[in-house]
């Protein structure tokens, strides 16, 4: 075949447009600019984001690192046309992580991937990205957006989180701390957070919910809505505590549930007791254990619960830490304690809890 006779092809045509991507960058940039704080300055546009531990205030810092994603809530933000949210889903995923360790977050990193980009959809969720790193006291240093047709279908995307923070070697919370006779305080979650979300839509088509009708549990508000409730951030409420040494170490309770996420932060030798009737179960914990007829055991390895993070303190520690978090906007219960036994946690409930009419028990041994 001769030269003339060959077809001419551009990268557009492959169905990736650099012109749609660089516009992004720039239509975004302030959205980064807006979660600027000490030691960033938050401007995109480089190939690799700076940050100044020294002007953060550090003197003896380790760097803790963490990544995640939002999981099959992203498809039912696709579903739905709920984007604006899944952005704080994913900092808090990542940020919530790190403030276990002790460490304060300091920025944070995007990946959104798409088979073909849709700027304004893109928009929403990296403002929601922002908004999420906001409230965490992180900067948005940078992030990457692929445009691969396809790898996903049209309307599809997904989402990955990156972020860095750092604590002081003296801070650092880690299982050695954990004493028998160690209160377990329980931050309430704001929902389903970001973990579960495949059983929920098997619910969904299973069941035939109608996502946009009002939630049987709460008619104010739509049952999609509810669903799609953000993650929540617990740093600024807990990073005075920890620097105040009053911390023996915090799970954040994602995948695996209370069960499994709690042994993670205990040394071999002691176990969590976990009383499930020391909480109220949150409505949408009650409908969702209702309308897929789950016994205890798989609430408590499957979902949060209620509760999005496990404080264990001192027992001398306990009221001022509770009024402390209180003071800060969270919602706060006394669910457990700390034994001597095998390394695990038993979460358990008296008569009519979690909708039971028996007593019963789950354990899980690390």
């Amino acid at each position: 075949m001769t030269t003339e006779s060959k077809q001419k092809y551009s990268y557009a045509d492959a169905g990736v447009s650099i012109a749609t991507g660089n516009a992004l960058v720039k239509a975004i940039a302030p959205l980064a600019r807006a979660t600027a704080r000490a030691g960033a300055n938050a401007d995109l546009g480089g190939f690799g984001g700076f940050f100044d531990l020294k002007a953060a205030g550090f003197h003896d810092p380790l760097l803790v690192a963490a990544n995640d994603g939002v999981g099959t809530k992203v498809k039912l933000a696709i579903t739905s046309n709920r984007h604006d949210y899944v952005g704080i889903d994913l900092v808090a995923m990542c940020v919530n992580d790190l403030i276990v360790q002790g460490a304060e977050p300091l920025f944070f990193l995007d990946y959104f991937a798409s088979g073909h980009l849709d700027p304004a959809l893109a928009e929403r969720v990296i403002a929601g990205i922002a908004e999420g790193c906001k409230i965490a006291g992180c900067a948005l240093i940078g992030g990457e957006t692929a445009e691969m047709p396809g790898l996903y279908a049209d309307g599809d995307y997904d989402l990955a989180g990156f972020s860095v923070g750092a604590v002081e070697r003296s801070q650092v919370l880690e299982a050695g701390r954990v004493q028998a006779g160690d209160i377990i305080l329980g931050l309430a979650s704001s929902g389903v957070h970001s973990n579960g979300f495949s059983l929920v839509r098997k619910l969904a088509e299973g069941q035939k919910w109608d996502l946009n009708t009002p939630a049987p549990f709460k008619k104010e508000s739509l049952l999609i809505d509810v669903l799609m409730t953000p993650t929540r951030i617990y740093v600024r409420s807990l990073l005075p505590l920890i620097r105040q040494g009053v911390i023996a170490a915090l799970a954040h309770i994602t995948g695996g549930g209370l069960l499994e996420n709690i042994p993670r932060i205990l040394p071999e030798n002691l176990h969590a007791r976990i009383d499930a009737s020391s909480w109220e179960q949150p409505a949408l914990m009650a409908f969702l254990q209702q309308e897929g007829s789950l016994d205890q055991a798989e609430m408590a390895r499957t979902f949060n619960c209620g509760i999005g993070m496990a404080v264990i303190v001192r027992p001398e520690e306990a009221d001022k830490v509770m009024k402390s978090l209180q003071n800060a906007g969270e919602v706060v219960a006394k669910i457990g304690t700390i034994e001597q036994g095998q390394k695990g946690c038993t979460v358990f409930g008296k008569a009519g809890s979690w909708a039971s009419e028996h007593p019963w028990e789950a354990t899980h041994h690390a």
